[in-house]
């Protein structure tokens, strides 16, 4: 078995498992965050469940983490409430990003599984630990019975061969991977790291990579753990541990060998990850901004590099550098090493630790008409402002805020350039609500198409984080779309009854689960796409939103507006206007038996 076959099978009755299975695995850690956690805690409320096992069940405040939102600040204090009645343990706002607080404080290591509603949970792939981040309801069930169903993904083997130029960093090594593989080439799969290079990263340098796994489509990116991070985990947890490695005679759905000596500092361009570019491409683009931290990059390594550059020079006039460490203890540790003196001398501004930008937190944000360098894991419109975000490394960040302009840790200019800003608004109106009562649970549907001919749409296009303290689903459905690009009216035209049919990937992103919810108010009776983002997957399985694959749709020439008609038991699709069918994938047993309960619980 591969590493995360033999994860699977030892958290499962099952002595072994394969690709397509779907197992109910044990829990670990069961994790929620401050803006997830209200809605699990609502779930668990209404429908009287329990809490299986508190010692294993944790809060993390990490979005938003000076309550500096009245509706964070509410949101933080339902939960501290539920989990002072239930003896949870919450992890507050003086801590830091909770998946970072996972691996540091012994709650995940080596071979163990953990769930939460952070969409990076992936990167527990840095220690060799399972990790997935899931929906509101997906939890909710974790925290009750301590398991949840999964379907064990196909592995893909990537061998990374050669020395690393001295100037690539551990983003650039992600962006390189993001370059060639794209935002779905390798959706669903788990990914395993091999080779000379790969066994000497450090445990910062790891996460990195694996943070940025949920923006290459994949399950996780794993990397079978080295003595360094043994020893780390050892410490941590306070036991002996074993790593858990892959067979011998494994068997990998793909397997790829790349040559790192070519790979060469990279940005990714506003808007997509994985639109990424030499960073030599982009140089002297000015920037009004810049943000070192979130889960990818707020780590000590990142800092003492950025100290580095920014140590004797000052961030260019007109610029703003924001610097969030990702836990307490980085933050403690900046401050015994002397790297704050050096931001603030510098006119950085320093915030406590958390998420922040990335998050749509406490700091970091961008306006409109901002431009911004950031060392976040996304830079889809809207994600961290209403601004434009390039994503880079810590250094070429902080070379930038220096020089007023995309550069290099080795092309800095001795003096900063200066540029005229012009201001700009952008004038929002929300679109009108629609409120849906659903009918009963047929196999069979028939319905208008919308089709949208995008792929990796993206959940902050379906529904924005602007709109995540909503947590009645009756008043989600006006926002559906309003942040996609030519379907701002979406909310609007759609009738009860339509089906949406999209391209790849759809739902890539963060794993909330109004991107769901909202088609359900607006009544849209299915999602029909090539692929789903695998936590959006989840989230619509869970709300009985039937949502269906295909490979092609070419032999029934499907036009917007047509009707068909959908049988979610065997799969058969048929184009009323002109009587073509197709076979696409129909429901499985437990998307079936979920759907016809109308959800999981």
């Amino acid at each position: 078995m591969t590493i995360i076959e033999k994860i699977i099978a030892a958290h499962s009755v099952e002595k072994s498992v394969k690709p397509g299975d779907i197992v109910d695995i044990e829990i670990d850690a069961r994790v929620a965050r401050d803006f997830g956690g209200p809605n699990v805690v609502k779930n668990l409320e209404t429908y009287g469940l329990t809490v299986d096992n508190p010692s294993k069940t944790f809060f993390t405040f990490d979005t938003n983490p000076t309550g500096s939102d009245q509706k964070y600040a509410a949101n933080q204090q339902v939960v501290r409430v539920f989990a002072r009645k239930h003896g949870i343990k919450v992890f507050d706002i003086n801590n830091g990003i909770g998946t970072h607080t996972l691996i540091r404080e012994g709650l995940a290591w080596p071979g163990s599984t953990a769930v939460t509603t952070d969409s990076h949970a992936n990167i527990l792939g840095a220690i060799g630990a399972f990790g997935q981040g899931m929906g509101d309801k997906d939890i909710a069930a974790a925290f009750y019975r301590g398991k949840v169903w999964f379907k064990v993904p196909p592995s893909v083997k990537i061998n990374l061969k050669g020395v690393l130029p001295e100037n690539v960093t551990a983003k650039d090594i992600i962006l390189n991977l993001l370059h060639k593989f794209g935002a779905n080439s390798l959706l669903g799969k788990a990914v395993e790291f091999y080779g000379e290079m790969v066994d000497k990263l450090t445990l910062d340098q790891r996460i990195t990579i694996a943070s940025m796994g949920t923006e290459m489509g994949v399950i996780i990116l794993l990397f079978p753990p080295n003595r360094e991070i043994m020893d780390f985990c050892k410490n941590a947890t306070g036991r002996e541990l074993k790593p858990v490695l892959a067979d011998g005679d494994a068997k990998y759905d793909k397997e790829y060998t790349l040559d790192v000596t070519l790979f060469v500092p990279m940005v990714s361009r506003p808007g997509k990850p994985d639109d990424t570019v030499d960073i030599n491409t982009e140089k002297r683009v000015k920037i009004d901004s810049a943000f070192v931290g979130s889960c990818t990059n707020g780590r000590m390594e990142d800092m003492r590099a950025v100290a580095n550059v920014l140590k004797g020079r000052k961030v260019a006039p007109g610029v703003v550098l924001k610097i969030v460490p990702a836990t307490d203890k980085i933050w403690r540790q900046c401050l015994d090493e002397g790297l704050l003196s050096v931001f603030k001398e510098s006119g950085a501004l320093v915030s406590n630790a958390g998420c922040a930008g990335c998050a749509a937190g406490q700091v970091g944000q961008n306006g409109p008409g901002e431009v911004t360098m950031s060392t976040g894991n996304r830079n889809f419109p809207g994600k961290q402002g209403k601004g434009l975000v390039y994503l880079a490394s810590p250094a070429s960040v902080a070379a930038s805020s220096v020089a007023g302009y995309i550069t290099s840790e080795d092309d800095i200019p001795e003096f900063p350039a200066h540029f005229d800003y012009e201001n700009t608004e952008i004038d929002y109106k929300p679109a009108a609500q629609h409120k849906h009562v659903p009918a009963d649970k047929p196999v069979e549907v028939k319905g208008r198409v919308w089709l949208i001919k995008k792929d990796d749409i993206d959940t902050d296009m379906i529904f924005h984080n602007r709109y995540l303290q909503i947590t009645d689903p009756e008043k989600m459905g006006q926002y559906i779309f309003d942040n996609l690009k030519g379907y701002e009216t979406f909310a609007q035209k759609v009738k009860p009854g339509d089906i949406v049919v999209t391209g790849k990937n759809f739902g890539s992103g963060s794993s909330r689960q109004q991107a769901v919810d909202g088609f359900k108010t607006l009544g849209v009776q299915a999602i029909l796409a090539e692929s789903f983002g695998a936590i959006y997957e989840r989230n619509a399985i869970n709300a009985a939103m039937p949502v269906l694959t295909y490979d092609t749709l070419e032999a029934v020439d499907l036009q917007n507006a047509d009707v068909i008609v959908i049988n979610f038991e065997n799969g058969y699709l048929t184009n009323k206007r002109n009587g073509k069918s197709i076979q696409i994938t129909p429901f499985s047993e437990v998307q079936m038996e979920i759907y016809k309960n109308d959800g999981l619980f």
